[in-house]
């Protein structure tokens, strides 16, 4: 009797994997058609907040403010470094499917300075393409070549808040 329930177990533990498999490229699938057909663009006409720490002890933060509005971006960047100076400034661009290419204009230490960015909007994370100095002026630019590969979590807009409402 025991070796029964145990063939009768393994035949529905291959049944249900092979559905899961099934199921899965269906998802895939119908993940794919939806980013080719443009329909997992990010809402419009709404605010987004992310936030990204790294460092030792997670002490280093930027965050982002996002606006979307009939395929324009604006919004706020911050870089909060701990020991550093930091970078606040203001986000201007565009948005094609869910990547955003933008300006970053900033102020860092008495000075005006701009990053063009690149980030990947979803629904719960943003991703951006990394920066890099560019080695002939000394400046940092977007690494086109890498991948979208400094991830933020979405988070309430706290550094953005004041007196209780957005800066934007």
């Amino acid at each position: 009797m025991k070796p029964y329930v145990i063939i009768c177990a393994l035949a529905l533990a291959s049944c249900a994997g092979n559905g899961d498999k099934k199921a899965d490229t269906t998802a895939t699938a119908t993940g794919d058609t939806a980013a080719t057909s443009g329909m997992k663009a990010p809402a419009q006409d709404m605010d987004y907040c992310f936030i990204h720490t790294e460092g030792t002890s997670n002490q280093d933060t930027t965050a982002v403010h996002l606006l979307l509005k009939s395929g324009k971006v604006t919004g706020e960047m911050k870089w909060l470094p701990k020991e550093k100076d930091s970078r606040k400034g203001t986000l201007n661009g565009t948005i094609t499917g869910d990547e955003i290419k933008a300006v970053w204009s900033f102020m860092q230490e008495g000075m005006k300075d701009s990053i063009n960015v690149a980030f990947k909007l979803s629904a719960q994370e943003l991703a951006q393409k990394p920066l890099k100095v560019n080695a002939a002026d000394g400046r940092q630019v977007t690494d086109e070549t890498a991948g979208y590969t400094l991830i933020y979590k979405l988070d309430n807009c706290s550094q953005f808040k004041t007196a209780g409402k957005p800066a934007l």
